[in-house]
């Protein structure tokens, strides 16, 4: 869920339009603006071609083939991070709220899992390295979305019929009146939590932007040189 709301709550000026593919040997960025190779010592292919490169040129290649191979990662650990956080937090909640033997627990897992699976889509984890695939974005973002509403959805559900159940074995309206109590009291500290972690997820949102924005230009830089 934080994934989600991170992609939610910010819209960065810089949309990649490029694939990042990092190996032990290169890195190379391949899409719109062209097929773009470099090995670990700075050599350069910039579309089949391979480029001459004075001191200053290889350098850039090498500085930018280093950002690369240190924001991506980066970006992966926050956003996995932050999906942990978050899942732990409403765990605890759900224990507080509902108790440690709710199937509400197991809904949370199965969701945590098929976000991670949608995140593996944008940054793919390879034996040998990672892969960013800039067009799964926004069919992820999509994608984890629906995940997140109807997860929701289940987890309204089952927490409707295990504090009904609660209800009717305290007895009859009072515990009727006790399961409103309850599921407003669960509702209330989700959002709660949703809330304190809102400002954290908006901060990473920007900071993966700033980086994206600083990659783009070094990118143009190094490719203007070799022109």
């Amino acid at each position: 869920m934080a994934a989600t709301q991170a992609q939610a709550a910010w819209e960065c000026s810089v949309k990649p339009q490029d694939d990042v593919v990092i190996t032990p040997q290169s890195v190379q960025v391949v899409g719109a603006n062209g097929n773009l190779q470099i090995s670990t010592l700075g050599d350069v292919q910039f579309n089949g071609q391979k480029m001459a490169l004075n001191a200053a040129n290889r350098q850039k290649a090498i500085d930018y083939q280093n950002a690369l191979r240190r924001d991506l990662p980066w970006i992966d650990n926050g956003a996995t991070s932050r999906l942990e956080k978050g899942r732990a937090a409403l765990d605890n909640i759900i224990t507080q709220q509902v108790g440690e033997s709710s199937r509400l627990h197991s809904r949370l897992a199965t969701l945590n899992t098929q976000l991670k699976t949608q995140m593996n889509r944008i940054i793919e984890h390879r034996s040998d390295g990672l892969t960013f695939h800039h067009q799964a974005i926004d069919q992820v973002r999509a994608d984890g979305q629906q995940l997140v509403n109807q997860a929701m959805g289940g987890i309204l559900q089952d927490s409707i019929n295990e504090m009904g159940s609660k209800a009717m074995s305290n007895g009859g309206g009072s515990g009727l009146q006790g399961l409103m109590g309850n599921l407003g009291g669960l509702q209330n500290a989700i959002q709660s939590e949703w809330n304190n972690q809102e400002a954290d997820f908006q901060q990473f949102g920007k900071a993966v932007c700033n980086r994206v924005i600083t990659l783009e230009n070094d990118r143009k830089a190094l490719v203007g040189s070799l022109k």
